[in-house]
């Protein structure tokens, strides 16, 4: 067996692709867009070694046109979650025995299978399956995916590399950092792809084996982040890729004695219900799980009457209404001051009249759909409750239309009341709502931004006075996870800006850091005296 401390490659963060006319890969990306629109694809859930297809079949749609069948998945039950648990159990020996350089082998291979020859599929199934328009998948799906898995990889050698001071004195002191005793459960969103594949990998990376159960809107892509796995030589029984209703998996694997973990994205009100759970069931478990959990927000702009208005104007437009608002993100309230109202107001307008809406195939589009019925229908109920509300006034979009794609306008609503409801709570689609302030109660308006929303996950300042960015920022220190100036609150990127908030944001774990691989192992500290006591009596002891 090789032994050696070894370099991994300095990782970098993936170029983006422009998909711009005339471009190799718009041509490439087109070109597999239509091949898998004219392939129906049979999904099995990958249980150790099997792919399982239980015949209980259910159909995968683009939600920009839902009669389209791009192929179905096969629906598991309560037999496959154990079945996938038995795996991840009986892998797990020969995983984390395995040499960590070549666990490293693994990922690194997989960022590369996603950065050459699976690019185009991986971007193409996101566009079909969650309907992101070229850019929106390419900095998903492909950029940020890859970026994780790079970036882990280094990560995870400085972990390994942290070790005590040597004390001397005949005692050598280290550690070594255990995967954690039991396995892992890993339950994906739709909205990221990078997200689905980052939070079984990441824990597998440190040695854990893994039970994934995606959002059934998201298998499509998940599908081919599998197909990425086995080829990379993520070992059977490792990841195992199982399609149950969240009850039916919950009921097993927290109730199980080896549940170890959970690596979980989604909303607040699941991720509360599975913490009571956990607790509930505390005694059951061999060790205390690990809870990791990035949950909604209610993301928010702010800015101060020296900001630029156009600059304002482009956050909102980019920070709101990127694939559709479906961001944990997302900027969802603003607050603007009155004596720029007007000019970010035109600048606003002007940008979402230029928008297009329509299916992802067509490139021209900036707006697409929403990712399902359920969404559409919560969605369109905020924006006609808001028509008919007192104070508030619709002021873009408010159309949405679900006969042949689940399309919703890009929405804006101004309100005079800073406590509506739609500037309180998570709406998950394209509806921003902007309260506008008297330019001169500024720091009035940060303390609103503080405490109308419960979440703290991202939010964005825009000023050209230095002070008042010194202001909000202090401010609003517990009001955001990532925090940015001059910039809209989204994208996040692996290795720069660490994602994750707290409050009823969640634990703030900071995926795309070395924090978030913490979670995943359990340290064990070894003390070795070279030559050992042979009489218990200390020198003190001795006699004047």
């Amino acid at each position: 067996m090789l032994k050696g401390f070894f370099n991994v490659p300095e990782p970098v963060n993936e170029p983006v692709k422009s998909y711009a006319p005339g471009s190799p890969e718009r041509k490439e990306l087109q070109e597999m867009l239509k091949s898998l629109r004219n392939l129906q694809v049979d999904v099995p859930m990958f249980i150790g070694s099997e792919e399982v297809r239980t015949g209980n079949k259910k159909p995968m749609s683009p939600p920009h046109d839902h009669q389209h069948i791009l192929g179905h998945f096969h629906e598991g039950d309560e037999s496959h979650v154990n079945q996938a648990i038995n795996a991840a159990l009986g892998a797990k020996e020969a995983w984390e025995s395995m040499e960590w350089e070549q666990r490293a082998a693994i990922f690194l291979k997989a960022a590369d299978l996603l950065a050459g020859p699976y690019r185009a599929k991986i971007n193409a199934a996101t566009m079909l399956g969650q309907s992101k328009n070229a850019m929106q998948a390419e900095i998903d799906a492909a950029c940020e995916f890859i970026d994780f898995l790079r970036f882990n990889v280094k990560y995870m050698t400085e972990i390994y590399g942290q070790q005590p001071p040597v004390s001397g004195n005949g005692v050598w002191n280290r550690v070594e950092q255990r995967p954690l005793e039991g396995f892992v459960f890993a339950l994906t969103p739709f909205n990221f792809t990078a997200i689905a594949g980052n939070l079984p990998a990441s824990a597998a990376m440190m040695g854990n084996t893994v039970v994934w159960k995606p959002a059934y809107t998201q298998i499509y892509s998940a599908n081919v982040l599998m197909e990425v796995f086995k080829e990379a030589g993520v070992p059977d029984g490792v990841i195992n890729l199982i399609y149950v209703d969240g009850p039916t998996a919950g009921d097993i694997i927290f109730n199980h004695p080896d549940f170890a973990g959970i690596h979980f994205t989604g909303s607040t009100g699941v991720f509360q219900h599975i913490w009571k759970t956990i607790g509930e069931n505390i005694y059951k478990y061999k060790s205390y799980p690990r809870i990791v959990g990035e949950t909604g927000g209610k993301d928010f702009v702010v800015a101060h009457k020296s900001a630029n208005p156009k600059a304002v104007a482009v956050g909102l437009s980019r920070g709101a209404f990127e694939f559709q608002g479906q961001k944990c993100s997302a900027a969802s309230r603003a607050y603007i001051p009155s004596n720029i109202w007007g000019d970010v107001k035109k600048y606003l307008l002007e940008d979402l009249a230029s928008m297009k809406m329509g299916p992802t195939e067509d490139f021209t589009n900036f707006i697409n759909a929403v990712i399902d019925e359920k969404a559409f229908d919560k969605i369109s109920k905020y924006i006609d409750n808001a028509k008919t509300a007192e104070g508030v006034e619709v002021i873009a979009g408010g159309n949405h239309d679900k006969s042949k794609g689940y399309f919703i306008e890009p929405t804006v609503l101004v309100v005079e009341d800073p406590m509506y409801t739609t500037m309180q709570e998570e709406i998950f689609g394209p509806v921003l709502t902007i309260y506008v302030y008297n330019s001169e109660h500024f720091e009035e308006a940060l303390e609103l931004v503080d405490q109308t929303s419960p979440y703290a996950l991202t939010g964005a300042v825009f000023s050209t006075d230095r002070y008042a960015i010194e202001l909000a920022t202090q401010k609003l220190r517990n009001a955001a996870g990532n925090f940015y100036i001059n910039d809209k609150p989204t994208g996040a990127v692996v290795g720069q800006q660490p994602f994750g908030g707290a409050r009823a944001s969640g634990t703030n774990d900071k995926a795309g850091s070395m924090i978030n691989l913490l979670r995943w192992v359990s340290p064990r500290t070894i003390k070795e005296t070279f030559v050992s006591p042979v009489d218990y009596r200390y020198p003190f002891l001795g006699e004047d």
